[in-house]
């Protein structure tokens, strides 16, 4: 008897690289699909399906490599929870991008195989996703290394500090709600349609923070955002009780960003739910906001001289010095997951504001199965 084996995702724009994971599944047995619905789809992506659930579950169905395919019956990124319990496949097969804590843990309560899948392409055809056919996904998302919340006056206020980041290439599609600053880069979208326009970048950021942000704004999005998804390269953003940094540090060395993509392993989490308030309990002192700056600082000076360990120390004190004054930040799942990988690494972080979205890892070793990013160069 074959065993069964069940993968689950979107599939929307199916493409080669969709089949070709397909066919690597069904060589462990009897292929089982599970499609989110266009209600998921909409609610995790903020957008809507190009195919609605009735065409992608027929082209599945179609596939030689697949034994049945249906649509799941849940919500959220466990949307296949009930279907798995019922249907009790010998293996779940994901990718690496489509990897999380959550469903390893959920596997190893009902006693499922989980397999992480290297996303092989069919022969010599080239390595597809759905985010690279899309053509408005040109535009980059960012990752905060350090400093985070120190974009905003009510932190700065306190201590003047830095906040670090990157900007990324839009190799993955990344679930709105995870902290990789995903509807400031749908307001960029909105602006410029495909790509960062050539021109003068701060000014770029500022337009683009002015209108995420337009007069009357209550909660102003921290403008690390706009910069982090605008300014190529690696940035530092020096920040005291305003809303704009009063200095930026640029580095485009290919040496350094490239040391940093060795280094960096991103873990998905499960996205943080509508209710959920970061500024739940703050706590902010001069002190505590004095603890993140000088984290940032540290940060800084390592990635400069790539000094891996002291990279992982500043990494991992930015992240405790950001909790202290946001312990909202974190909860029983993301503290039970940092514990799963911290062995493995020097530094971890979650993205954002936290409350779910992404674990990042500093290791100077691959950590298990998390993917890794380019920044974005120009």
């Amino acid at each position: 008897m074959e065993k069964k084996v069940f993968v689950s995702g979107c599939y929307d724009m199916l493409h080669s690289g969709h089949v070709a994971f397909f066919e690597e599944a069904a060589k462990l047995g009897d292929l089982y699909v599970g499609i989110g619905s266009d209600a998921t789809v909409n609610s995790l992506k903020g957008r809507r399906t190009i195919n609605t659930e009735k065409e992608r579950l027929y082209m599945i169905n179609a596939l030689k490599s697949v034994k049945q395919a249906f649509v799941n019956k849940g919500s959220g990124l466990l949307d296949f929870e009930d279907d798995l319990r019922e249907l009790m496949p010998d293996i779940f097969f994901v990718n690496e991008d489509g990897h999380s804590p959550a469903k390893e843990s959920l596997c190893k309560e009902l006693g499922i195989e989980y397999v992480v899948s290297k996303r092989i392409p069919h022969n010599n055809l080239p390595v597809r996703s759905t985010t690279a056919l899309r053509k408005e996904c040109n535009i980059p998302y960012r990752i905060d290394l350090a400093g985070g919340w120190l974009d905003q006056p009510y932190v700065s206020k306190y201590y003047p500090g830095s906040v670090i980041t990157i900007s990324i290439e839009p190799d993955y599609e990344f679930n709105d709600r995870s902290g990789m600053s995903t509807s400031t880069r749908k307001k960029a979208i909105e602006l410029w349609q495909t790509d960062i326009p050539t021109g003068d970048k701060e000014k770029q950021a500022r337009t683009l923070f002015c209108y995420e942000n337009p007069p009357g704004t209550t909660q102003v999005s921290g403008s690390q955002d706009s910069l982090g998804i605008v300014m190529p390269g690696l940035n530092k953003y020096d920040y005291n009780d305003n809303y704009w940094p009063h200095n930026i540090h640029s580095v485009l060395d290919n040496n350094i960003l490239n040391w940093i993509e060795k280094h960096l392993n991103i873990v998905s989490l499960v996205p943080r739910n509508n209710t959920y308030n970061p500024l739940e309990g703050t706590d902010i002192s001069r002190e505590k906001a004095k603890m993140l700056a000088v984290a940032a600082d540290d940060c800084w000076r390592a990635l400069l001289n790539k000094d891996i360990t002291a990279f992982g120390k500043a990494f991992r004190e930015s992240f405790e010095a950001q909790i202290a004054m946001f312990p909202n930040m974190v909860d029983d799942l993301v503290m039970k997951s940092i514990e799963e990988y911290k062995n493995e690494a020097l530094g971890w972080k979650l993205s954002g504001a936290g409350g779910g979205g992404y674990l990042i890892f500093v290791s100077d070793k691959p950590i298990k199965d998390a993917f890794k990013i380019r920044i974005r160069r120009s």
